[in-house]
């Protein structure tokens, strides 16, 4: 039986009581899916999945979606490996507060990741609740962005001349920039979830570039207000990883950022996006 224990923080749950990798069972499914709709991200303790289960996980959760950026594992194209040599100098992958790929024009709807090899120290993981986040802004500014779409764009990390591109030399990650990451896309600021019907608010620093129909000057003193609104302490929860774990989120109302701390450790794990679901949307009040 599954049981889920609520973490501290506005958000986040480890769960026990279910071996991953087996093949799920309907009602399995459907109750690792409602808690993660509750609880917006959960951590499956002691889950040593290969390759071949993790997909099939993956695939009982939804559908594989698209990683525009990265090179694939051969013989597992949809599965990323998330990598940082010992040695490593490089600037940190995803440091930054972001929700996964806001830049498509759909959005995956959440990420699988395995831990493979675990430093003994650091390398914690932040959340962010953006129902919370939404819920708490004040009315004024609720008002003011309810309506308003934001630009997305990856072209901060995922152009050439971005943080992962030509010039970042001696990273172990297989991370592809492309001039494609040029592209901008835009989003509603107040996101309605599609299977939850809550409004989560949607920007980040990562991704999110500007606003549509504004020009820099007006956008970005919003933007960074929004921004420096939606981390605040308490809307977020702090992921300690262990080995075998599996953590599942929801880009579509949370936000996370990697934390460094295990220089001269090893750190690997294995990825899947999972693609935007196509629910109609409730219709909730703004």
């Amino acid at each position: 039986m599954l049981e889920i224990h609520s973490q501290p923080g506005a958000c986040g749950a480890l769960v026990s009581g279910v071996d991953l990798a087996q093949t799920l069972e309907p009602l399995q499914v459907q109750a690792i899916r409602n808690a993660w709709l509750d609880h917006q991200v959960l951590g499956f303790p002691d889950q040593h999945l290969d390759l071949d289960a993790l997909e099939r996980l993956a695939l009982a959760l939804g559908d594989f979606g698209e990683d525009p950026f990265f090179e694939s594992i051969p013989g597992h194209p949809h599965v990323a490996e998330v990598r940082r040599n010992a040695d490593e100098t490089t600037p940190l992958f995803a440091e930054s507060w972001h929700s996964d790929w806001s830049f498509l024009p759909k959005p995956p709807s959440g990420t699988l990741l395995q831990a493979k090899v675990i430093p003994p120290v650091g390398g914690d993981t932040l959340f962010a609740d953006q129902y919370a986040a939404w819920e708490a802004l004040e009315p004024s500014l609720k008002k003011q962005v309810k309506n308003l779409q934001g630009i997305h764009s990856a072209r901060r990390g995922y152009a050439p001349d971005g943080l992962y591109g030509a010039d970042d030399v001696g990273r172990s990650m297989a991370i592809r920039y492309s001039d494609s990451a040029m592209q901008i896309q835009a989003h509603p600021i107040a996101l309605p979830h599609p299977e939850t019907g809550r409004i989560a608010l949607f920007v980040n620093p990562g991704y999110t570039i500007g606003i549509e129909g504004m020009n820099d000057a007006a956008a970005w003193p919003l933007l960074r207000e929004l921004f420096e609104h939606q981390t605040q302490p308490e809307f977020c929860y702090r992921h300690h990883w262990s080995d075998g774990m599996l953590t599942l989120w929801d880009n579509r109302c949370v936000l996370h950022a990697a934390t460094g701390g295990y220089d001269g450790f090893e750190r690997v794990l294995h990825r899947i996006t999972l693609a935007a679901v196509s629910v109609e949307s409730k219709t909730p009040v703004v």
